[in-house]
């Protein structure tokens, strides 16, 4: 099975025909894809004038996307490497973050899904490493009761019917993604809750 870089790089390679080319592409975002498969191609055809069903987009908006897969991808990467090596040290020492913190580490490793979007069609504007950077650093400045992509606070909502094994959760409706537990307070956590009832009708009727 062909890794990310060396699809990256059938991407990239003029003497491929385009169809393999957006074939490539398309097989990068199962290992990696910030906000899910779906959500992460309509992201990149929409920022980079791809038209999603187009089997043989021009090869310089292919390179746009790519570009800024790479580089979301490059962001996660580094994150992921500090946060090994910040883990190696707290264990020697004998400290051990909440479980919920380790958790979710485990079941985003790679950053498939990291800022999971459900829906395909709703996920944040800006470009996708600058979205990594924002959960990042809300994750290191630890819990708040605001969506640290985007900074909503009242548009989180409480999805109670899991569709994947990190479905079940806050979500915001403000940029659409699934909101990582540790970055919110138990407090802000029991409000969403709270709003349970009302945040389903919100979610069927979007």
């Amino acid at each position: 099975m062909a890794g990310f870089r060396s699809l990256a790089r059938q991407v990239r390679d003029p003497r491929c025909d385009l169809a393999l080319r957006r074939y490539s592409l398309r097989k990068c975002l199962e290992r990696f894809a910030p906000y899910g498969h779906r959500a992460t191609w309509d992201h990149l055809c929409a920022r980079h004038g791809i038209e999603p069903e187009d089997r043989s987009p021009e090869p310089a908006r292919l390179i746009a996307a790519l570009d800024e897969l790479e580089a979301a991808r490059a962001v996660w990467l580094a994150y992921e490497g500090d946060f090994a090596e910040r883990r190696k040290r707290e264990k020697h020492d004998g400290l051990r973050r909440p479980g919920s913190f380790d958790d979710w580490h485990r079941l985003t490793w790679g950053g498939n899904g990291v800022a999971r979007c459900d829906d395909p069609g709703l996920h944040p504007s800006g470009s996708l490493a600058e979205v990594l950077r924002r959960l990042i650093a809300g994750l290191e400045a630890g819990p708040g009761d605001a969506c640290p992509v985007c900074g909503a606070v009242r548009g989180l909502v409480w999805r109670p019917a899991p569709a994947h094994e990190q479905g079940s959760g806050p979500v915001c409706t403000g940029c659409g993604i699934v909101v990582p537990r540790p970055v919110l307070t138990s407090e802000a956590l029991d409000r969403v809750r709270a709003g349970r009832s009302s945040s389903a009708r919100t979610l069927t009727a979007a």
